[in-house]
């Protein structure tokens, strides 16, 4: 008989996991919202893979995290129903002569990864890279091992995916977890999901605002995401298929759970419009906002004890890190449930998980 898995939490890290175990284990899945998990943090995202970029705010290792956890997604978009727009083109930094020093600032920053290096571009260069833009900017970057996802997709094929399984499922439902038992019912083990859901269990695990812009945009071509330095609100443009684009601010540290305000619309696209005026016809998709689940150091963490597994804390790395971190959590439930006990942590990743014994 297959032993009996809960997943708690079907955003990001819950369908990474569901998706490598659900062949092997019987499934019971909660989730507190739908089945889209539309307010979670994995659904809001521009789903950016840029550990290049990212390592201006984080530290080496978790880049580095990064820049192995990309190879994992063309390998887990491969085996879905469905299909997710996935490259790895690069990424455009670019500033306006006014924010300069702020672009400087940026790339002093940097941190060196493996052979990846950023590239200083002149206007002509720029223009060649991504001739929508024209002319505008006189100087920007190149990050070449940048890449991204369209998280949309990537949340409807899991699911088709997964309906093909033997899952139980259960949708809104908030649940308690006390140890293997799951809304009063034991199994043999348990994986909480849940990121901010978790906060009442998670010691120091806060949200950290985001806000963004879907938009169908036909006048605006870009190939890559596009970086906009910026003293006070630096914005990406992420193009998804079919002229679409995701808009949004870095971050905000809050944990205002709003609808996005009207200030913070006009200030995303009237960024978006200094890029390429096309965006002044766009049509707005939609306008959302989430919390990030992040700790005190914005680091990940993996708690292994008994038979609970929790992972959380993935703040703004987390379509970067959530392949690598999901690996992990996997292998220990499996030699937990097949082999009688957890096993050390991967070498690469073992700063990032803790034990309760």
């Amino acid at each position: 008989m297959k032993k009996h898995i809960a997943i708690v939490g079907f955003g990001l890290t819950g369908r990474l996991a569901a998706l490598q175990l659900a062949d092997e284990f019987s499934l019971s899945i909660f989730e507190a919202s739908d089945f889209d998990a539309s307010q979670s943090a994995g659904a809001v995202a521009a789903a950016m893979l840029a550990p290049l970029a990212e390592s201006v705010l984080c530290e080496p290792d978790l880049a580095e995290l990064g820049l192995q956890s990309i190879a994992r997604w063309p390998e887990i978009i491969k085996h879905l129903n469905g299909d997710v727009f996935f490259q790895q083109q690069g990424a455009l930094i670019v500033a306006h002569q006014q924010d300069f020093a702020d672009l400087q600032l940026f790339s002093n920053r940097l941190k060196p990864l493996q052979q990846q290096q950023a590239q200083w571009l002149n206007g002509e260069q720029i223009n060649q890279l991504e001739p929508g833009l024209g002319l505008r900017f006189q100087k920007g970057m190149f990050l070449p091992c940048e890449g991204q996802l369209d998280n949309t997709a990537f949340y409807q094929a899991s699911y088709q995916t997964l309906l093909q399984k033997e899952i139980e499922w259960f949708f809104g439902q908030q649940v308690a977890i006390d140890g293997q038992q799951v809304a009063g019912k034991s199994f043999d083990l348990v994986i909480d999901c849940r990121g901010l859901g978790a906060k009442s269990q998670c010691s120091g695990l806060r949200g950290v605002r985001g806000e963004v812009a879907r938009v169908h945009a036909p006048e605006v071509t870009l190939s890559r995401p596009v970086r906009l330095m910026h003293p006070r609100y630096p914005i990406y443009i992420v193009p998804k298929p079919n002229h679409e684009f995701v808009i949004g601010a870095t971050e905000i540290e809050s944990q205002d759970e709003r609808a996005v305000t009207v200030r913070s619309t006009l200030e995303l696209l009237s960024a978006a419009y200094t890029i390429d005026s096309g965006f002044a016809e766009a049509q707005i998709l939609s306008l959302k906002s989430g919390l990030r689940p992040s700790f005190v150091d914005n680091r990940p963490q993996i708690t292994l004890d008994q038979q609970l597994i929790c992972i959380n804390g993935l703040y703004r790395h987390g379509y970067l890190l959530a392949p690598v971190l999901v690996d992990e959590v996997v292998r220990q439930a499996r030699h937990r449930l097949l082999e009688s006990d957890f096993v050390p942590a991967s070498e690469h990743i073992a700063e990032l998980v803790t034990w309760i014994k």
